[in-house]
């Protein structure tokens, strides 16, 4: 099944591909935002009115869809003891999910099944709740950066339209994950004698664990979450070694590419979000620089108003 394919909402009855609603009338909103690396949740009340937040460990779908529950579970308990507000049953929470993997719709009618007892669930792409929050709802494009990528532009007739998010390790560029595999392939090209040694690869070898064999037992258990692990030190080597810059300047012409596949006209805003877009902002090409602009809020409020949008007008 191609993205198009995907991204079409199915509807039976009260359940979509992307989620499904109740008819239960909630007394709290939980906005979750869910990736490789962790989880993020807001809590709202009935009217709105933000009261705590959480975090927890990574909810993307291609880590499991029942640890992804287990992750919003988690950060939604978090939420309510930082709202200093005792856990109410599930079926009076609302939740609304922006997580990396819902384009694998299998993944997400799994996930959305497996619901363990909120009163109303939504599931949508990080992307769209990412685009949601940075934008308000209003017309524009987002690339967000974070153990991922992914772009989506909102048009003014209300059609969408996404580019990458194809996943670990294939897509993702610019992504923390697509950092880390770089410098774990610039270190073994150091080890094998085929680049000069230099600080950045001393880095990357002393956090896979100090030697070859070691480097080796690390690449066997690694996943998404674990490559990202070394984006930092991409990040921090850049200042001062030419191998971990240009990997930046990768970065930036990847995030550039993505923002001319999204608008190709230069008219639209666009918002550079997620953990990750600070530090690439400073290595976009100069043409891109100059018209991106800050997020106004994240995907776990997106997430919130995803929810809050699809119990209004359903």
């Amino acid at each position: 099944m191609n993205k198009q394919a995907e991204n079409q909402h199915t509807a039976d009855g009260q359940n979509t591909a992307r989620g499904r609603l109740t008819s239960v009338a909630c007394t709290y909103f939980v906005g979750a935002d869910g990736g490789g690396t962790g989880t993020r949740v807001v809590l709202a009340d009935a009217a709105g009115q933000e009261l705590g937040r959480g975090s927890a460990g990574p909810s993307g779908l291609a880590l499991g869809r029942d640890k992804a529950w287990q992750s919003i579970l988690q950060a939604t308990q978090q939420a309510f003891a930082v709202a200093g507000l005792a856990m109410p049953p599930l079926q009076d929470i609302a939740v609304g999910c922006g997580l990396a993997g819902v384009h694998n719709i299998h993944w997400t009618k799994e996930f959305v099944a497996l619901n363990p007892g909120f009163g109303a669930v939504c599931a949508e792409t990080d992307a769209y709740t990412t685009l949601l929050g940075a934008l308000g709802g209003k017309p524009g494009a987002i690339i967000a950066l974070g153990t991922g990528s992914v772009g989506e532009v909102l048009l003014a007739n209300g059609q969408r339209r996404e580019v990458g998010g194809w996943g670990f390790p294939v897509s993702d560029e610019a992504g923390g994950a697509w950092l880390g595999m770089r410098a774990v392939n610039h270190l073994q090209r150091v080890l094998d004698g085929r680049a000069a040694a230099n600080p950045f690869a001393s880095a990357v070898l002393t956090h896979c664990g100090g030697d070859k064999d070691a480097v080796f037992a690390w690449l066997a258990q690694a996943n998404q979450t674990r490559y990202a692990e070394l984006a930092p030190l991409v990040i921090r080597f850049a200042a001062e070694v030419e191998v971990a810059r240009t990997v930046m300047q990768d970065a930036g012409k990847e995030v550039a590419i993505m923002a001319q596949a999204l608008d190709p006209s230069a008219e639209l805003p666009i918002a550079l979000c997620g953990g990750l877009a600070d530090a690439v902002a400073a290595y976009l090409p100069t043409e891109l620089a100059g018209r991106v602009q800050k997020p106004q809020a994240d995907s776990a409020a997106g997430a919130m108003i995803l929810i809050q949008q699809h119990l209004q007008y359903k």
